[in-house]
């Protein structure tokens, strides 16, 4: 089927508007090849100091420079479960390479914390800047220029987003994303979140909390719930930069390393000294973004994309914005359910259809590129098949064509909503976003007292001191990136939740953001301009009305508007943070830039022409002030 022409439309707009910063990206990547294989340009001192430690045959491989050298980034910690796999990983990746007469080397580590373990605590403050530190590790690793192809080793939130920043400052190479795959199920995530619940009104012990978190944390592979980690491996799919149905299959199956070992093997086929040169940042334009957006909006995926492939979008060039995304929401229709946004896991997503049901319907339907060059050699239709082992060898075979599983899966003919899963909100308050999949239409609207904190933690001590409204909106404010790095506040849902059961109405405004797990209640989140910016949520005061309506997309504080313009900006009285490095990201959230413009404390992909988005290059690193550069900024955002 032809593209459904909005799409066409939004497409072409984020190509005109991004047709500057793109084209001097495209300009970059062509001189970078200019010069041929890339250790070639290395000195017999430099060439000699990347093969020292090889064996023979390997050692003999890259003194020729004719044959390929794999270069391997890699995330692996074996605390993070959805990391621990990789461990093997480089030895797969090597041995296949010797196979195929190449080479292959692991070129970097990058970091990799863990939100779940972090939530609540002092180190979530670290969390959003990890995603620039991976980004500048990866380039780090690639700086040596020993390589021809990369492969990357990431699954979970800030990981994957920073591995494509940092691949995409090396666009000339070609890049393939390996994924580990989920654990396998675990009990119900309702039962999970009934005991969180209990918990919070204090009626479960620690002892049986713990008993049930880690019987849903349990084993090897990445969460099953569909946050941030899963969303992020089907996003890589969209855009055609991980093999077709690679995401959610499980750890250490023989299914699997079949999947590792071809992907060693294709990025050795698709570098410049293969047949069929493939260089990432040409095969992620225009197109790509927007098939990674509606793969997000039609799969309920998690909000904080909306921060980060804005990133990744300006580290190739192109300029996206939250406009976009809610057209886009409003365009895709809603075709899974998977918790938070229903009761399945991944795991059962994967059985009902899966990503290649989703994206055939969608490219039948006209609502999804399916002309994109990927690293598969079928293009963007292989991503309607499914991997398989017929006789030991992997193979591509057509997904099933109606769904197994209605309460998981459907077709675009019979979507769960008809619009996608996220909203953008405005109104007097500024700009936010809301995931509407994760909430029951009934609760959509809500009209409220405020009740307003500067740290999370105060609103769960109101409430055991019985001293919150029947009916309110839980105001937390100063938790944007220039404020604290913006931390998730997953912490506050198991008691909104509760609050929710009880019959009482709640919402969440924030300029902070919310776990990809998090739902049920409606939460208006990354709020822009935030509080340390001068934003308008350092205006309200307890007990102001709020009216979110997450339907009609508004958001505002009922305040007579001559009062609302004479009030001062409150200051922020949350307690100062235990240290945990805090100290060593001062410049970050001195540097970062909002949440819509995809709060990036480094220089990212070329400065674009128009001013559109954030511009380091001439704001900060030619000497400016940093508080004064970022004056106009705060004025266009208000």
């Amino acid at each position: 089927m032809s593209l459904h022409p909005k799409l066409h439309a939004i497409t072409e707009r984020i190509v005109q508007r991004s047709a500057a910063s793109r084209a001097a990206y495209l300009a970059g990547i062509d001189a970078a090849l200019r010069d041929g294989p890339f250790r070639s340009r290395l000195s017999c001192g430099n060439l000699a100091h990347g093969f020292a430690a090889c064996g023979p045959t390997d050692k003999s491989r890259l003194r020729g420079g004719v044959t390929p050298n794999l270069g391997i980034i890699t995330a692996y910690n074996d605390m993070l479960s959805a990391h621990q796999p990789f461990e093997r990983y480089p030895d797969i990746l090597r041995d296949t390479a010797r196979e195929l007469g190449a080479t292959a080397q692991v070129a970097g580590g990058v970091p990799a914390m863990c939100d779940g373990v972090t939530q609540g605590r002092g180190g979530m403050e670290l969390s959003l800047f990890s995603r620039d530190v991976i980004a500048q590790s990866t380039a780090i690793g690639l700086s040596h220029d020993m390589f021809d192809a990369t492969v990357y080793l990431g699954v979970c939130d800030k990981i994957v987003p920073g591995l494509l920043i940092g691949a995409l400052a090396f666009g000339h190479l070609p890049a393939i994303f390996l994924p580990a795959g989920p654990m396998t199920p675990g009990i119900p995530n309702k039962q999970k979140a009934e005991v969180r619940e209990r918990y919070a009104a204090g009626q479960a012990t620690r002892e049986e909390l713990l008993e049930v978190e880690a019987a849903s944390y349990h084993g090897a592979g990445t969460c099953t719930f569909y946050g941030t980690a899963n969303s992020n491996q089907t996003l890589l799919e969209a855009m055609g930069v991980q093999l077709p149905g690679a995401s959610f299959v499980n750890p250490d199956t023989p299914l699997r390393d079949a999947l590792t070992r071809h992907a060693g093997a294709r990025a050795l086929e698709i570098s410049a000294l293969g047949d069929d040169f493939r260089p990432l940042g040409r095969l992620i334009d225009e197109r790509a973004i927007v098939n990674a957006i509606v793969t997000l909006m039609a799969t309920g995926g998690s909000t904080n994309h909306t921060i980060h492939w804005i990133a990744v979008a300006r580290a190739a060039g192109i300029v996206l914005t939250w406009d976009d995304m809610d057209q886009l929401s409003q365009l895709i229709p809603l075709l899974a359910r998977v918790y938070p946004n229903g009761e399945a896991d991944v795991n059962r997503f994967a059985a009902a259809g899966g990503t290649a049901f989703v994206f055939r319907e969608l490219m039948d339907a006209g609502l999804m590129h399916a002309d994109l060059d990927t690293v598969a050699v079928g293009g963007m239709r292989q991503y309607g098949q499914e991997p398989a082992l017929r006789d030991g060898a992997l193979t591509w075979i057509d997904g099933i064509t109606e769904s197994a599983d209605t309460e998981v899966v459907r077709g675009v003919a019979d979507p769960f909503e008809a619009q996608g899963g996220l909203r953008l909100l405005r109104g007097n308050l500024g700009r936010s976003l809301i995931k509407l999949s994760a909430v029951k239409p009934q609760y959509r609207t809500i009209e409220a007292p405020a009740v307003v904190v500067d740290a999370p933690q105060v609103l769960n001590k109101l409430h055991a001191a019985g001293m919150l409204p029947h009916d309110f909106v839980a105001v937390v404010r100063y938790q944007g990136p220039r404020a604290n790095g913006m931390p998730e506040l997953h912490s506050l849902a198991p008691l909104l939740g509760l609050l929710q059961n009880q019959g009482r109405r709640v919402a969440l405004v924030t300029d902070g953001r919310l776990s990809g797990a998090s739902g049920k209640f409606p939460a208006a989140i990354h709020m822009t301009p935030e509080a340390s910016r001068g934003g308008p949520l350092a205006r309200v005061r307890e007990g102001d009305i709020i009216r979110m309506d997450g339907e009609a997309g508004t958001l505002d504080v009922l305040v007579d508007p001559a009062e609302w313009a004479a009030r001062t900006l409150a200051p922020n009285t949350a307690p100062a943070a235990h240290d945990l490095g805090r100290n060593l990201f001062a410049m970050n959230r001195r540097l970062v830039g909002p949440a819509d413009q995809g709060a990036i404390s480094i220089s990212c992909g070329p400065a674009a022409a128009d001013g559109d988005i954030w511009n380091y290059d001439a704001e900060y690193e030619l000497g400016h002030d940093a508080e004064a550069a970022l004056a106009p900024h705060e004025a266009k955002d208000a």
